[in-house]
C-alpha cells in the first residue's frame, strides 16, 4: 500500500506561526514594556507642552484684567498713563496682583512702541528674559 503524502498545513493560528523578528530575537516579552515606555514618554512630552500653554493662557487672562483696569484709570485721569501698575492697584482699579503665570510682574510701558498715545503691557514669558522670544504681549 502506498502511503499518502501528508499535505502541508496552510492555515495557521497566530500561536502556531514561526514568529517574527521579535520572537526570533528573543524580545517578544520586551515588546509590551517598550510600548509602555513609549506611551509614558509621549504623555510626559504632551504634559510639558500643555503646562506651557496653560501658563500662556493664564497670563493672557491676567493681562486682559490689567488692560481693563489701566483703561479705566486712563479714562478717569484724562488719558494719561499711570507711572506703574502699582499705582493702578493702589487707586483701586486693579483687584488682582499684576503678575504672570510664572510669578513675575507684568511690564507697563508708556508710551507704547506701536501707538505713541497708548501703552504696551507685556510679560517676560516662561524664561524671564526681558524682551525674549517667548514673551507674551
Amino acid at each position: 500500500m502506498a502511503r499518502r503524502r501528508q499535505r502541508e498545513q496552510t492555515i495557521f493560528f497566530p500561536w502556531e506561526r514561526g514568529g517574527g523578528f521579535w520572537r526570533r530575537s528573543g524580545l517578544s516579552r520586551a515588546r509590551p514594556f517598550a510600548a509602555g515606555l513609549a506611551m509614558a514618554l509621549l504623555l510626559l512630552l504632551l504634559g510639558a507642552r500643555e503646562r506651557d500653554r496653560v501658563g500662556e493662557r493664564s497670563t493672557r487672562a491676567t493681562m486682559e484684567v490689567v488692560h481693563r483696569a489701566v483703561e479705566m484709570y486712563r479714562a478717569d485721569n484724562g488719558r494719561t498713563c499711570p507711572t506703574s501698575l502699582a499705582e493702578v492697584r493702589e487707586k483701586g482699579y486693579l483687584p488682582i496682583d499684576p503678575v504672570d503665570a510664572w510669578g513675575r510682574p507684568l511690564r507697563l510701558t508708556c508710551p507704547g512702541r506701536r501707538d505713541a498715545e497708548g501703552y504696551d503691557l507685556t510679560s517676560d514669558g516662561p524664561d524671564g528674559v526681558i524682551g525674549g522670544l517667548d514673551r507674551v504681549e
